[in-house]
């Protein structure tokens, strides 16, 4: 059994059903490896692709993600998806190929520093020594992407830890025929090298000791006395607020019982990130405008799995006098930006199914006569923020289309099994508004990095984790050239994404301000390109439209082709809109 082999078997114990990868000669074994083991091998076209994909899959199925790519710059290009991962709280294990142990630093074939690259992106990282410390790395690492907050670790794979003994053996002997002293002791020195690389050795790696590498092993189990006191702040409140976030879904596995304990807490809530969906579409409990103002309204603010970021203008959103309540998995500062009344160290959607089954107990809960009017001011706004909407989507334009009428047509095109990859800036940012997740676990979107590129990656996993559903890739036209290439993927794959392109031939997200401001639109300028035509020379199907009446037949042609196995462009030239006047985040 050779060292891929061996990795492939761990991957299968661990419950890994597929690994994405760009091939590349450093670590093929674990590719054929993994194959022959009876697990799904995609390959993509960009590794940050690969490791988009392995983000993606974790987030689906609570299984982390395994991404293989080669040395070198298959390492450096996975950098941007591998801190996406880490800020986003997803588990992946990243397996970077390597040149042999013997050749380092001599200038072999893409021999780099990868380690001091990639430490400030991963929990942790290794560099295997002998090829009997293989298994043990590959569960050391999916141990700690597990475990606290989940993220990304990082396997180095030497090439001659992968391929077999008397292969390996040839490559460094079989070159040597001389019998002079210094080829005998050349030979002496690799036989040796070889002798401890293979032997069954103790777990030596020195990597596995360096500073900052290690991970703490803290509890995400919430305190009784913390769901105490708030369960205490809760009963008092008159206005209360909840704002439920990604890390709140971390468990996959019991994400219905957390939408049940919000719904049995019965507070208005706001859903962010992965958590959207989290209550289906219309859940009497969820709002979905006003943020702002709700927060500034309330007297409890209650943030499950939420951080106080930029998002949340710094904490500054939350009025001085109201009560706060901070959930998060260790390693998240409760106390960054605004100190809470009350923070609870825990996996957030944990502390709610906690606080759902004190309720049950006989707790008391808000008062519905209190809180009555809290909650009907709070829809009353989200009404009147839809009908601004549908005037806005009622507008024709001088020329193009709508987007906020794409948006709200995709919305009615939607099945209820959908998954929505989200990609973009201003296209994407306008369809948040507009376009509701039917379930749980079906809205991705790359996180509080902002990345963009995570489209192709993302629906990927998406088509190969859920098969069944419906997968809609919202791209906006910039970001889509970072992961267009992947339609070759999707095509031969088998995964019938439906993506729509808001063509608007801009980066306007940023060109918005910037010409307000600065008065100069130099660099944001775009075409627009007849990007369906490059899906249609990936294998996919490509449709262009630039009318609102050509929208819901577009749609609906999608979906049919879709069905019939094909991934489908939609390239949507959009008219110029001011919806989003004002959207620059620091």
């Amino acid at each position: 059994m050779n060292g891929g082999e061996r990795i492939a078997r761990v991957l299968a114990a661990q419950g890994v059903k597929v690994v994405y990868t760009l091939c590349g000669g450093h670590v093929a074994p674990i590719l054929v490896g993994a194959k022959n083991a009876g697990l799904r091998v995609v390959d993509v076209r960009d590794e940050a692709s690969a490791v988009f994909a392995a983000d993606a899959t974790a987030r689906l199925t609570g299984v982390p993600g395994v991404a293989v790519v080669t040395a070198g710059p298959g390492v450096t290009n996975a950098l941007t998806a591998l801190k996406n991962a880490q800020l986003a709280g997803s588990p992946l294990v990243l397996f970077g190929g390597a040149t042999g142990t013997i050749l380092r630093g001599r200038g072999a074939l893409q021999d780099i520093d990868q380690h001091s690259l990639v430490a400030s992106a991963v929990k942790w990282q290794t560099s295997v020594e002998r090829v009997g410390d293989l298994e043990r790395a590959v569960e050391r690492a999916f141990a700690v992407a597990k475990s606290g907050v989940p993220g990304p670790t990082f396997i180095e794979c030497p090439v001659d830890l992968l391929y077999d003994e008397a292969l390996v053996r040839s490559w460094y002997l079989g070159s040597i025929k001389g019998k002079s002293l210094v080829e005998k002791a050349t030979r002496g020195y690799f036989g040796f090298h070889l002798w401890r690389q293979f032997s069954e050795g103790g777990f030596a790696s020195k990597f596995l000791r360096r500073k900052g590498t290690g991970w703490p092993e803290l509890a995400i189990e919430p305190e009784p006395g913390a769901v105490r006191r708030a369960a205490g702040l809760i009963a008092k409140a008159e206005r209360p607020l909840l704002v439920v976030g990604s890390q709140a879904v971390l468990e996959v596995e019991h994400v219905p019982q957390v939408a049940a304990a919000i719904d049995a807490l019965g507070i208005p809530t706001y859903l962010a990130g992965g958590a959207r969906g989290l209550l289906g579409r219309n859940h009497p409990l969820q709002r979905r405008h006003k943020r702002r103002e709700a927060m500034r309204g309330a007297d409890l603010v209650i943030l499950a799995g939420f951080p106080i970021d930029f998002r949340m203008e710094y904490g500054t959103q939350i009025r001085r006098s109201a009560k706060l309540i901070r959930i998060g998995r260790p390693g998240e500062d409760l106390h960054q930006n605004r100190r809470p009344t009350l923070a609870a160290q825990a996996d957030a959607g944990r502390f709610l199914r906690r606080l759902a089954e004190r309720q049950a107990g006989g707790d008391p809960s808000p008062s519905h006569s209190k809180t009555s009017a809290w909650k009907s001011e709070l829809l009353a706004r989200d009404h009147q923020r839809d009908q601004e909407i549908n005037q806005k989507a009622a507008q024709r334009l001088q020329a193009g289309i709508n987007p906020i009428r794409l948006c709200q047509e995709i919305d009615a095109a939607l099945a209820d099994d959908s998954i929505l990859v989200a990609d973009g800036g201003d296209f994407v940012a306008t369809a948040a508004y507009t376009v509701s997740p039917r379930r749980p676990l079906s809205w991705l979107d790359p996180g509080v990095f902002g990345t963009l590129g995570v489209g192709g990656g993302f629906a990927l996993a998406a088509g190969v984790c859920r098969p069944e559903a419906e997968t809609w890739l919202l791209w906006g036209d910039g970001s889509s050239a970072f992961s267009l290439a992947e339609f070759d993927s999707m095509a031969r794959h088998g995964c019938p994404t439906i993506a729509v392109i808001g063509n608007d031939a801009s980066w306007n997200q940023i060109a918005r301000e910037q010409v307000e401001i600065l008065g100069d639109a130099v660099s944001t300028e775009l075409a627009f390109s007849d990007y369906h035509r490059v899906a249609e020379g990936y294998g996919g199907v490509g449709l262009r439209i630039d009318r609102d009446d050509q929208i819901a037949d577009a749609l609906a042609e999608a979906k049919r082709l879709r069905a019939g196995g094909k991934p489908v462009l939609v390239n949507a030239i959009l008219g110029q809109s001011d919806f989003r006047k004002g959207s620059i985040s620091m």
